[in-house]
């Protein structure tokens, strides 16, 4: 199957720039996986899809204020740094740039010295390595000095950084968003379980490669990157409670759905438990634990489309793209929803 069987063409003036005011005022376009038959509504009207006993699994997950602006001691010049996996306590891997700068011994400082990092060592793609020293608690810090970490077609600022978080963020570690959930509001989700829906959360860390194109042409050749999950017995009893009854599991997001997919058995029952995934889900694919996916649009030859892709089929899933350009959809991380049933 080659990478180009997933391309749409996306006017650039579609791509949110901004989130909107009211979270769940989002578009919604329900798109069916039998039939590919296509509704339009509102987000905030999703309980309307949601029935009594379904089970909603939500990802948990914090991100990070990742993206750190220093300069390297001695010479003054600006360095970029992203964090991307912690290591141990104050040793981290990040992203630096411009790399050329960054070799191992380099110190680099941070806000007028509330931080300073020194490269220890060059690891894989590249990446650094660096041992951070400072006084006080880190993450205080890294909340004053860091910014969101936007993905790369979002040119605008983000003036307050709650609105790159789901409100329900709670597990610290993402270098990115789980953007199917940011459409919730506190009062959207109370509606949701007065009407008798469980709700289930799991955790997984977003990555950076959540943004890194497909660079190969036959997408089995695709090497994904690792990314650190948990679910706990208490939530995953919830999920196989709701599958016992007949009722459905519907995925918030394509993290949510990586993460049971990982730990689901052939039966979809899930089970406690935590690791890294390299899970790859693509047309062919034989989900095990979901029945439907709230999710957003997706970047074209993306491994996300990809998996939205092997839910609901490909040419439905393109042909749906290519109504929501049509009516002029916000697509990416701050825009429209898409519900799969």
């Amino acid at each position: 199957m080659n990478v180009k069987d997933f391309n749409y063409e996306l006017p650039q003036e579609l791509i949110a720039q901004d989130p909107l005011e009211d979270r769940s005022s989002s578009r919604l376009m329900v798109l069916g996986r039998e039939d590919g038959s296509i509704r339009h509504g509102i987000f905030r009207d999703i309980t309307d899809e949601l029935h009594p006993g379904d089970c909603l699994v939500i990802n948990n997950t914090k991100v990070l204020p990742a993206r750190l602006y220093g300069t390297k001691e001695g010479t003054q010049a600006g360095i970029e740094l992203l964090l991307l996996k912690r290591l141990s306590d104050d040793r981290w891997e990040t992203l630096v740039k411009p790399g050329k700068k960054a070799k191992p011994g380099a110190k680099i400082i941070f806000g007028g010295g509330l931080l300073t990092g020194e490269i220890v060592e060059i690891a894989q793609e590249g990446n650094r390595v660096i041992q951070f020293s400072y006084q006080g608690i880190f993450e205080e810090i890294l909340d004053q000095l860091g910014e969101m970490p936007l993905p790369p077609y979002i040119t605008h600022h983000l003036e307050d950084k709650q609105r790159y978080q789901t409100v329900y963020a709670k597990e610290e570690g993402s270098a990115a968003a789980p953007t199917a959930g940011l459409h919730f509001t506190p009062q959207l989700l109370a509606q949701i379980r007065a009407k008798g829906v469980e709700i289930a959360e799991v955790t997984l860390h977003v990555g950076l490669g959540t943004f890194r194109p497909v660079k190969v042409d036959h997408i089995l050749d695709h090497h994904m990157h690792a990314e650190f999950y948990t679910i706990t017995k208490e939530q995953a009893d919830k999920i196989n409670q709701a599958k016992a009854a007949g009722h459905r599991v519907i995925a918030v997001g394509t993290t949510s759905t990586r993460t049971l997919e990982t730990v689901a058995d052939e039966a979809g029952y899930v089970r406690e438990a935590s690791g890294y995934t390299q899970i790859f889900i693509y047309p062919d694919y034989q989900f095990r634990c979901i029945d439907a996916l709230i999710t957003n649009f997706h970047l074209p030859q993306s491994t996300l489309l990809m998996l939205v892709s092997a839910l609901a089929g490909r040419e439905r899933v393109l042909s749906a793209y290519e109504e929501a350009v049509r009516e002029k959809y916000r697509f990416f991380s701050f825009g429209d929803a898409m519900l799969i049933i």
